[in-house]
């Protein structure tokens, strides 16, 4: 079978299960209200409709009513009230509208918006109610009543604000969804406070959210406003059936929708799923249904509320993508420094003792930057077959693994190369050469010594890295090199040239090689950071150096703990060398 014979068939099986979820559903709903026909006929049922039918008062007829009176009549409405009587002007013109009287409802509404003393006291006798409460007269009121009065027809609800003027001066807003009805020969106003359904209209149309509610024993379904807009359907389309809204949906649609319904038909409990629409612009719709059951009976109708939660699922889908960019890229991090760490470990110097056999002692510190990034610090202590010590510390450029890889690399050349016992500015043109064949990028500073302990001579060079300093009787100077004698940086040209210079040391003599990242603090300068170095090396070896390779070490890491109190933005190393007697 091809590739596009399978991709058809798949779309095929894709097409008859949604056709099957469709089915189940319509099957659902028929069983449903199978089982509400057979409740509404049963015998005890009708039984009761017929007593309750021929019950007290069926005989009752309608002239034995007592004329109902207009104040207890108004009092009973659960709603604010105000009767009113429209009397026509004696030319004929439009009529005075007069307040007669108001009911319970309307006295509490008053007592609870408006302060006392804002109104003016109750008349003896009926008066214009413009005249009463003239702030009304310039609100939709007056056109209200005077439809309401010539056509019979009601008015409203519609919005009514206006303001009086409290006796503490503020001013005090009144707005009502407000409705007039004729009763008779008078007019009726009936208002609720705050335009409660402008506002629920509104918070429909920000939440994106609407509600609809179908009968399943056939009648058409009930909808709120803006319940197309949601949908994504057409102003004048039909409201879709539970069946239209499974078909409405993606493959998945139909099987969550199904499970909805068998929730509230068979379970009669509240139950959620968010569904993937495909009709109009495609969306999420988070739909909330709830079972509405006739007393002791079944589910006769499902009530639903739905809101757009498309907006809200791509936020969460790019938040979730980019938390699991993030853990991926923290996991490389946390691997490469892993990594270059085992390398760094792998690669730095294990003293056994051997350099004090040449009339040194050694000590070395490294401390991370402040990130705990590894950067590509690198040093070396070994003494030669001739009994000379080489000793060197370097800088290779950058962080993490490809600066590790490059101090490995510089590290081990110059170990090698060392035996070949040639000077030291020979050795550092060697190793410039193995810096530059590495790349462009491969560039490192160092300094390159060896030891002569027959004459006590450290001959060094530098390849743009800072001079050591040299302690001595208590004062510590900086080991500066002669005129021209400092070189470029290792890897940037090939033929880098160097010269090296000699240092004869005594007796207790202690010299620092150091990286830059001991000392420089942007954005001070590097001349102040050095000379702060010098500073309390000389101060900390005036407290005393102790005796032995344990001795040197702690003071090592005194004055490393000293030059790395504020955060580092680079690693830093240490590498004391102490002449013995």
């Amino acid at each position: 079978m091809s590739l596009q014979s399978e991709a058809g068939a798949g779309d095929d099986a894709g097409r008859a299960c949604a056709r099957e979820e469709l089915t189940a559903i319509a099957d659902l709903l028929t069983e449903q209200r199978r089982r509400i026909a057979g409740f509404a006929g049963s015998d005890d049922r009708a039984g009761s409709r017929t007593s309750a039918a021929a019950g007290p008062g069926a005989g009752f007829g309608a002239g034995s009513l007592p004329e109902p009176r207009w104040q207890e009549l108004m009092d009973a409405m659960p709603t604010a009230a105000l009767l009113v009587a429209p009397v026509r002007a004696a030319d004929g013109g439009e009529p005075d509208y007069y307040y007669v009287r108001h009911n319970t409802a309307a006295r509490q509404y008053a007592e609870t918006v408006i302060p006392p003393g804002t109104l003016p006291p109750r008349p003896a006798q009926p008066v214009p109610l413009f005249v009463r409460y003239p702030e009304m007269a310039g609100t939709p009121l007056p056109r209200m009543l005077g439809e309401a009065h010539s056509s019979g027809e009601s008015q409203g609800p519609q919005p009514v604000e206006f303001s009086l003027r409290a006796p503490s001066g503020d001013a005090v807003r009144i707005s009502a969804d407000v409705r007039v009805v004729r009763c008779g020969t008078y007019l009726m106003c009936t208002w609720e406070r705050g335009n409660r359904q402008a506002l629920a209209l509104a918070a429909q149309h920000l939440a994106r959210t609407c509600w609809m509610e179908w009968n399943l024993t056939g009648q058409s379904p009930r909808a709120s406003f803006g319940v197309r807009s949601v949908l994504g359907l057409a102003d004048d389309a039909s409201l879709p059936s539970l069946v239209d809204m499974a078909a409405m949906t993606d493959a998945a649609g139909g099987r969550l929708l199904h499970e909805v319904l068998s929730d509230v038909l068979l379970r009669g409990r509240t139950s959620e799923r968010d569904l993937n629409l495909v009709t109009g612009h495609n969306r999420v719709l988070r739909f909330l249904a709830e079972p509405i059951s006739l007393p002791d009976g079944p589910v006769w109708a499902v009530r639903g509320v739905m809101m757009d939660v498309t907006g809200d699922r791509l936020t969460r889908d790019r938040a979730d993508r980019a938390e699991q960019e993030a853990q991926r890229a923290q996991h490389r991090v946390q691997a490469l420094g892993e990594v270059a760490a085992t390398l760094r470990k792998a690669v730095s110097p294990r003293f056994a003792g051997e350099s004090a056999r040449s009339g040194l002692e050694t000590a070395a510190v490294y401390r991370p930057d402040s990130g705990a990034r590894v950067g590509g610090d690198w040093f070396k202590a070994r003494v030669l077959p001739s009994g000379r010590t080489l000793l060197a510390l370097g800088d290779a450029r950058g962080h993490g693994l490809g600066a590790v890889t490059l101090m490995a690399k510089l590290r081990y050349a110059l170990a090698g190369l060392a035996f070949t016992e040639r000077p030291v500015e020979k050795l550092t043109g060697w190793l410039n050469k193995v810096a530059y064949d590495d790349g462009p990028e491969s560039t490192a500073t160092a300094v390159v010594a060896r030891y002569h302990p027959d004459r006590r001579l450290l001959r060094w060079v530098s390849a743009g890295h800072l001079p050591p300093i040299l302690l001595r009787d208590g004062d510590a100077q900086l080991l500066a090199a002669p005129p021209r004698s400092a070189g470029l940086s290792l890897g940037v040209l090939p033929d880098a040239y160097y010269t090296a210079v000699e240092t004869v040391l005594c007796a207790g003599d202690v010299v620092l090689m150091y990286s830059d990242g001991l000392v420089e603090r942007r954005p001070s300068d590097i001349d102040a950071d050095t000379e702060l170095l010098r500073r309390r090396a000389e101060l900390l070896e005036r407290d005393g150096i102790g005796p032995g390779r344990a001795g040197l070490q702690e003071y090592a890491e005194r004055v490393v703990r000293a030059m790395t109190e504020l955060p580092q933005t680079d690693d830093a190393t240490l590498l004391a060398v102490r002449c013995t007697p």
